[in-house]
């Protein structure tokens, strides 16, 4: 038997936030949480399920999918990469000044993947109305198993339950965004469904779970853009393929100027695609310490102009990079 068939993979719902806490974070106690993390101090365990239980009052109150007003800044997977993500901040601005909206795929692969998710979650924590997280297809029991994610925290803590608690916070992400309100744009982490002609389905979807093997929901966090004829078998094993007619007829039933996602590797950092009806947007840059590619974000102003900034990976202390290699064999 393998060591995750024992793991708890199914969902149970989380006792209310009333009857688990009576805690109140100060502005003080969380940003120094925030410093730590950002210098890859340990965090104690019962600090990580407290950070956790916040931001679960709060992913709780959101929409499957979320209003985001303009201006704010798009980002991609990151994928553990810690350094790149202090980068983000460093070039893109620091948040709260500059609000940004992650798309998923906070962990697994980098080396730091523990503390990425924490960072985000603290942020949230701290300027709720001024970061949006939604979930990718790696915010997944499942899926932190074999890439890396599950390891990590059982390396850094010993036990499995900083794992569980992130866990947590995942079932409770949203699914997507729309920025700007009508004729504005649609982000979401992997790309269309056959299942789902409007938004209006994704928002009556039961999002607090498991990520699911198929259905709507698991072809939002899995689906790809290609050059197809309607919708195609995705190599990955889930989700679809899904062609220019899909996308277009998507933004005309919705009212929608652009489909902003991530989810896929490109190596100049940005790809748009259909007539720029839809763009990839890349956040790891020298994704797996390996890939050599470029990472970009996408800024959307108050008249929804796009402006991509692009940049490479951080320079990382060699020292300072762990011994242990990320999982790496799948990279789409």
């Amino acid at each position: 038997m393998s060591r995750y068939d024992e793991l708890p993979w199914k969902f149970e719902p989380r006792p209310s936030t009333s009857q688990r806490l009576n805690i109140h974070t100060s502005p003080n106690t969380n940003a120094r949480t925030i410093q730590n993390i950002k210098q890859c101090k340990h965090i104690p365990e019962a600090d990580v399920e407290e950070l956790c239980s916040k931001v679960i009052e709060l992913l709780i109150q959101e929409a499957n999918i979320q209003h985001v007003d303009t201006p704010v800044t798009i980002c991609g997977d990151i994928h553990g990469q810690l350094h790149d993500l202090l980068t983000l901040f460093k070039t893109g601005g620091e948040c709260p000044g500059t609000q940004y909206l992650f798309l998923g795929d906070f962990v697994d692969r980098g080396f730091y993947s523990l503390e990425s998710f924490l960072l985000l979650v603290a942020l949230k924590v701290r300027y709720p109305d001024r970061i949006t997280l939604v979930r990718g297809n790696h915010e997944s029991r499942q899926i932190t198993t074999v890439y890396g994610f599950y390891d990590e925290c059982v390396r850094k803590y010993g036990s499995v339950n900083v794992w569980r608690y992130c866990c947590e916070v995942f079932d409770y992400l949203s699914l997507g965004a729309i920025v700007g309100g009508k004729g504005g744009v649609f982000c979401i982490h992997g790309g269309l469904s056959p299942d789902i002609e409007t938004v209006d389905q994704i928002r009556i979807l039961d999002r607090k779970q498991e990520v699911p093997h198929e259905g709507g929901m698991c072809d939002l966090l899995w689906s790809d853009p290609e050059d197809v004829q309607g919708w195609a078998i995705s190599p990955r094993g889930a989700g679809f393929l899904f062609g220019e007619n899909e996308v277009n007829t998507f933004l005309h039933h919705n009212n929608i100027l652009l489909i902003a996602r991530a989810h896929q590797l490109v190596m100049e950092g940005y790809k748009e695609m259909f007539n720029q009806g839809l763009v990839t947007v890349w956040l790891a840059p020298n994704y797996c310490y390996r890939c050599g590619n470029i990472a970009s974000v996408l800024t959307i102003d108050d008249d929804l102009n796009r402006e991509y900034k692009v940049f490479e990976a951080a320079t990382q202390d060699v020292g300072a990079i762990p011994s242990k290699k990320p999982a790496v064999e799948y990279f789409i």
